[in-house]
């Protein structure tokens, strides 16, 4: 009895640690959830990548060169090729709980029936995960090819609107600038812009890059309203109108010879879209200094205000010599789709 109690005695610092944690874990546990469900954790992941969870049979065989192919898309208006969405891959053997906190998944293999079917927030917070399976590796196939453009938009929006609600937390205050005031719009753009120019009828906006060779470029926003005289021509007219700005309002080194044009050697791209709502059009192309040797690529987002008969054009470039550029123009994109008319 006397070893017995001995023994008790030299267990009861280690019996007091293991109630003493269990204890903790369940605080913890009891604090991470609200409303009886567990708070998510943040999700991880770089900006337009999509982690692909599927054989490695898959991604070595067709199904994973149709995926790169399609995601490998190049962006267009790039000075450098780079793709609409970066991918990586791992095997559903390996797709554990640190592989889950990614921000945009792709599960895709075989099943008992044909689906294709899109989830939010599973594991993280936020997060995107598109499933897509078949009842064999061929119909796997024809599930992406057949859902393809919608892939790829769910991803693509979902960044957007991630990059959106970021900037919302440190958004600039509309109320101080003329130009938004005089236009009855909003947008939301983070408080790294410094204003340039604002006339009441012209906004510019500049934010200084600190990353990398990048340090030595800007990101730049510039905001207005041109009449709505023939809805028909508006895509016709942008470039001769985002040209004739360049040369009332962005000078180059030398103010009379030298001013932003739409660079001559490439055709920009057009295309109708919808921007909160409301139609517009969006323009992608290369921008250059007429006499000099800056360049760049631009988003113009140019939309239909039928109600107060004007297009409001919102347009977004970046100088960042030597680096690529696809970061610096999506977040350009996603202030320009937070627009807002009053």
């Amino acid at each position: 009895m006397l070893f017995l109690k001995i023994k008790l005695n030299n267990l009861q610092p280690y019996i007091m640690k293991k109630i003493v944690a269990i204890c903790i874990l369940f605080a913890l546990l009891s604090a991470c959830q609200g409303n009886d469900k567990f708070v998510l954790r943040g999700s991880i992941g770089t900006l337009n990548k999509v982690m692909v969870v599927t054989k490695a049979s898959n991604w070595n065989g067709d199904l994973g060169t149709i995926i790169r192919n399609s995601f490998g898309e190049l962006v267009v208006g790039l000075p450098q090729p780079e793709p609409v969405l970066k991918v990586s891959q791992i095997a559903p053997a390996g797709f554990n709980s640190m592989m889950k906190i990614n921000r945009n998944i792709l599960v895709i293999g075989t099943a008992d029936k044909d689906e294709f079917y899109v989830k939010q927030n599973i594991y993280a917070k936020p997060q995107t995960i598109v499933y897509i399976y078949g009842k064999d590796n061929a119909s796997a196939i024809a599930m992406f090819k057949k859902n393809e453009e919608k892939i790829i938009q769910t991803f693509l929006e979902s960044e957007i609107k991630n990059t959106q609600n970021i900037f919302t937390n440190r958004r600039i205050n509309n109320a101080n600038y003329k130009t938004l005031n005089s236009l009855n719009i909003d947008f939301t753009i983070p408080d790294n812009f410094r204003t340039v120019e604002d006339t009441g009828n012209f906004l510019w906006l500049r934010q200084h890059l600190k990353s990398g060779i990048a340090k030595t470029g800007s990101n730049n926003i510039l905001i207005y309203a041109i009449p709505l005289k023939d809805e028909t021509k508006v895509a016709e007219n942008i470039v001769a109108v985002r040209d004739s700005i360049g040369e009332a309002h962005i000078p180059g080194s030398d103010q009379e010879t030298m001013h932003m044009i739409t660079e001559e050697a490439y055709t920009p791209y057009t295309q109708e879209t919808i921007v909160n709502g409301t139609k517009a059009f969006e323009t992608r192309g290369k921008w250059e200094v007429k006499n000099d040797f800056m360049a760049g690529p631009f988003i113009n987002y140019s939309v239909i205000d039928k109600k107060n008969n004007r297009v409001i054009v919102f347009e977004g470039f970046t100088y960042a010599p030597s680096v690529n550029k696809r970061a610096f123009l999506f977040e350009l994109e996603a202030i320009g789709k937070s627009l807002k008319i009053n």
